[in-house]
Parts: structure tokens; C-alpha cells; sequence
């Protein structure tokens, strides 16, 4: 195949699609492979180490995609706005697209995708099955944020987070609340402890006591009647009675910590509102909260998008969005890791390109979009007729 790898152009995205580690192994195989020029460095990874590694490197976005058959991106492509480029409308016709296309977010994508008859996998649609896990992009990116989640908590913090005992005195150590325990927000956990903090951690599902505890934090909880977790082991959305005694439960832990983490997300739902304004003001002075859920709403009704939002009793809310970005070569080693899994399955032995008919179950749950259809049973109401 002919694979495209351009530049990231959706704000706050400092990762690549591939790395010049990657683009080895799927050049050895048999397979060209053009880079955008710059589309790594952000990731410290330059044009010299994708040519060394068997790369070709373009001079613009349409150069790059135009002979294309399977274009290789992280974010979902723009479509054309105000100083911003197209990024659909130079795709060559039925060819394959390849993300983490953010397919409930995304909506209003479909329409131009089956304009050009694109084929269009999205990563973050990978069931949770043994066979997916080494390309489980949501857990290989959310891994990150979680840990630069705390990295911008002590960055922000007025004070040490271990205990510290010299000869003036005792620091006394932080104490940090996670607010979900899914893939961030255990690594928030463990990195939180490592630099000495006292963890504790909430999340709406039982199950994950065990995992909190043998990270060595306190689970804290609020029984419920109703299962809160799904058939894929995501948390479900809760009704309303379990909301009220969620949110006095909550009110009161954020009052014996110093820093709180907010990881809770619903797929295809508004992220959950768990800190309301009311409860901030309860808080210490000198508080942090970084909300990783902001670009889905957000956990905490104060957190502004892209911002810090400080009150005036000093405490901060972090709405950075992308945290995984914020730890980009990283981040694009391990994404490109997924992206090569995925296409071990997805590539047929006898063709050499991708086998649009396969059944396997990764393949069919992560296939959104062919020739001209919205194909995944999620969002057949976005196909274009």
C-alpha cells in the first residue's frame, strides 16, 4: 500500500501518526510510506529519521495524501473552515482512513466521509477483548494523561507533595482525590503515590475497589441497587437519586484534599458534572483540580476549556485538553505501536492491503464508513444516501 502520514492540524495536538520506528517495520514489509515534512516534530521526531527508516517526505498536506491508499491520522480530519485546511476534500476517492476519528463526537463528519466514499476505521472503537489490547488506543493515551494529569497538579501546587521531615519542621504530605478509576485514573493514582501523596480515589463502579486498593489508595464509594458498569466495562450513567447521594459523598471528600484529578467519562454521553460550583468554595485555599474531561463538558462545572481558572480563595481548575499531547513522543510511540497491531490484523497476506471483508470482530467494530455508507450499526442514521 501507499500510506499517508500528514501533519496533526486540530489545536492542541502535538503528536504524529507514526513513528520513524514504525515506518521501518511497514517498509520492510513492502509498503510505501510518505510524511508530511515537519509532521514529527512536535514528537521529536524529524524528516531525517523518517527517511532514514524508508520514509519519503512531502512539501504540503496535498502532496502527502494525493497517490494515497490508506491515510494514517490521530485526530479526525478538519473540514474546511475559516484559516484552516480541508483535510477531506484532497483524500483520493475510496480511499481508507485510519484514527482515532472520535465517531460520537464526530458526527457531522459521516456526511463528508461518504462524499468521497472513504473507508474510515477508528481505533477508539476496538472492542475490549484480549486480542485488541496492544491496540487499545484509549488505553495507551489515556495511560499518559493520567500521569501528566498530576505532572500539571504539582506544577500548579503551592506546596511539596511527600512528607518531608527536616530540622525546621514536617511538611506534611498532599492528599489527592481521583475521580475514576478507569485506565488515567489508575495511573494517576500510581504517580500520585509515587511522589508521596496520600490517594484516594471514586469511582461509580465496584469493581474497581480492588484495582484503587492495590495501588495502595482508599476507595471511596456510594453503594448502589443498579449495575454501573457496561458489557465493555465502562461506567454507565446513573439515575438520579444515586447523582444526589454522589454529589454530597463527593462535597465532602473534596474537603480533606489538596488536589483533586477528575478522569470520569461516559462513551457517546456528555462527560459526568461531578464538582459543581458550590462544592469548590468549600475546598482549601490553594486547591487544585485538573479536569481531564473538559473537552467532553467536563467533571467540573468551573473548568474552562484550554484554561486555568483561578478563584478568589486561589484555587485552581486546569482545563487542559489532550494531556496525552503534552507528552508527545511518547504518546506517538506507543499510538503508532497501535496503529501497526491494527494493521497486522486488518492487512490482507495475499494482497497486501486492508481486507475490507473481513469479519474479524476487531476489524467490523472499528469500520464506521465503505463506499459511500455508513456501515457501523452505532451511526447508520449519520449515512449519507
Amino acid at each position: 500500500m501507499k500510506i499517508a502520514v500528514p501533519k496533526e492540524r486540530r489545536d492542541h495536538e502535538n503528536r504524529v501518526s507514526l513513528s520513524p520506528e514504525v515506518v521501518k517495520k511497514l517498509s520492510d514489509l513492502g509498503h510505501t510510506i510518505t510524511i508530511e515534512t515537519g509532521a514529527g516534530l512536535a514528537s521529536s521526531m524529524t524528516d531525517k529519521a523518517y527517511t532514514e527508516a524508508g520514509a519519503t517526505i512531502a512539501s504540503d498536506y496535498n502532496n502527502t495524501v494525493k497517490t494515497a491508499d490508506l491515510i494514517i491520522k490521530v485526530q479526525p480530519p478538519r473540514v474546511s473552515q475559516k484559516d484552516a485546511i480541508d483535510e477531506i476534500s484532497p483524500l483520493p476517492e475510496k480511499s481508507c482512513l485510519l484514527g482515532i476519528l472520535a465517531p460520537y463526537v464526530h458526527r457531522d463528519l459521516f456526511e463528508p466521509y461518504n462524499k468521497k466514499k472513504l473507508t474510515c476505521f477508528s481505533l477508539d472503537m476496538a472492542p475490549r477483548i484480549t486480542r485488541a489490547q496492544s491496540m487499545d488506543v484509549l488505553s495507551s493515551q489515556s495511560n499518559l494523561g493520567g500521569y501528566r494529569a498530576v505532572v500539571e497538579a504539582v506544577a500548579a501546587f503551592n506546596r511539596a507533595f511527600p512528607m518531608m521531615m527536616t530540622a525546621a519542621g514536617t511538611v506534611p504530605p498532599a492528599r489527592v482525590l481521583i475521580l475514576g478509576a478507569g485506565v488515567a485514573g489508575l495511573q494517576a493514582i500510581a504517580t500520585a503515590k509515587r511522589l508521596g501523596a496520600i490517594v484516594s480515589a471514586f469511582d461509580v463502579r465496584e469493581s474497581a475497589k480492588e484495582q484503587v486498593e492495590s495501588l495502595g489508595a482508599s476507595f471511596i464509594s456510594v453503594p448502589s441497587d443498579k449495575d454501573a458498569e457496561d458489557s465493555k466495562g465502562y461506567a454507565k450513567e446513573m439515575d438520579e437519586t444515586y447523582k444526589a447521594r454522589q454529589s454530597d459523598r463527593i462535597k465532602e471528600a473534596l474537603i480533606a484534599h489538596d488536589v483533586v484529578i477528575t478522569t470520569a467519562l461516559i462513551p457517546g454521553l456528555p462527560a459526568p458534572l461531578l464538582i459543581k460550583n458550590d462544592m469548590i468554595q468549600n475546598m482549601k485555599p490553594g486547591s487544585i483540580i485538573v479536569d481531564m474531561a473538559v473537552e467532553a463538558g467536563g467533571n467540573c462545572e468551573a473548568s474552562e476549556l484550554g484554561k486555568i481558572i483561578e478563584t478568589e480563595e486561589g484555587i485552581q481548575i486546569i482545563g487542559y485538553p489532550n494531556l496525552p499531547s503534552r507528552v508527545p513522543k511518547d504518546a506517538s510511540a506507543l499510538y503508532a505501536r497501535n496503529i501497526l497491531s491494527f494493521l497486522e490484523v486488518a492487512i490482507s497476506e495475499e494482497s497486501g492491503a486492508i481486507n475490507l471483508t473481513s469479519e474479524d470482530e476487531i476489524v467490523t467494530s472499528t469500520l464506521l464508513t465503505l463506499k459511500g455508507q455508513t456501515v457501523h450499526e452505532n451511526f447508520k442514521e449519520a449515512s449519507t444516501k
